[in-house]
């Protein structure tokens, strides 16, 4: 497990040099993704301004909301990039050179991309936790585990979605839909979800374990809260590891020769 562990930090630091190879295009790019997510949240500041709160919230709390999503979306992209490669991967047949190497495959295959504009969501969401006041002393090991459990639970949701590729081909394009439909409903406030909806949300499109659990641990800390949220993370990304490593079973080598990077 250590090893494992000193293989993928070694790997992030190669992206990570990779990425910034070409500063002025890894600033651009941050800055563009920062001013993109700031630009979406002026929607909600117009609302608010209008309505005051909407079901208790204010809104402050739908600023931590927009900000754990970012920056647990943004560490995802930035750590473990290659999850939203995992479809192309399939149907090219690049797992071909992961399959004989000595190290796990999912965990080499999620760590072999990393996203500039990440960088850029991470850091928009810390700053739009911090200018909601939840950016504290007291509150920064419970702000690190939401971010980490937004970010495992997207690293789930993109296994999950991306390893449909294993069953029906040329999937990429659903896949994608999918997960940013999840992104999407990973924005609004949970009280405006009910029935059956909250029930899918929580499930099948699982935005409530993306962002409204980690937002809640940051809202309303306790470590008994921390506890709950990383155990159902954890079952959650256990769950999509099975589900990468059914299909996995079922996988066609491409006969592709080469080095994988």
């Amino acid at each position: 497990m250590f090893r494992t562990f000193r293989f993928l930090w070694a790997l992030f630091l190669t992206n990570l040099k990779a990425v910034t190879a070409l500063r002025g295009a890894f600033l651009l790019s941050m800055t563009f993704m920062a001013l993109n997510n700031a630009t979406f949240f002026v929607f909600w500041w117009v609302l608010f301004g209008r309505v005051g709160s909407l079901r208790g919230w204010l809104i402050a709390d739908v600023e931590v909301l927009f900000g754990i999503s970012a920056a647990g979306f943004g560490l995802m992209q930035a750590t473990c990039g290659g999850a939203v490669h995992l479809s192309r991967f399939v149907d090219e047949g690049a797992l071909d050179p992961l399959l004989v190497q000595p190290q796990p495959t999912l965990p080499y295959a999620l760590g072999c991309r990393s996203q500039a504009s990440g960088f850029g969501d991470l850091a928009s969401g810390i700053a739009f936790v911090g200018h909601a006041g939840y950016l504290t002393w007291s509150r920064a090991p419970f702000l690190l585990l939401s971010v980490l459990a937004s970010c495992a639970a997207f690293t789930a949701t993109c296994i999950a979605f991306f390893s449909l590729a294993f069953w029906l081909r040329r999937t990429h394009a659903l896949s994608r839909q999918l997960v940013d439909v999840v992104i999407t409903f990973s924005l609004y406030p949970e009280p405006i979800f009910g029935g059956p909806l909250r029930l899918v949300l929580f499930t099948l499109l699982p935005a409530g374990l993306v962002s409204y659990l980690p937002t809640s641990l940051l809202r309303e800390p306790s470590w008994e809260r921390a506890a709950c949220v990383l155990a159902v993370t954890a079952a959650y990304l256990w769950l999509a590891a099975r589900i990468f490593r059914s299909g996995l079973s079922r996988y066609s080598s491409g006969s592709r020769f080469g080095v994988f990077g």
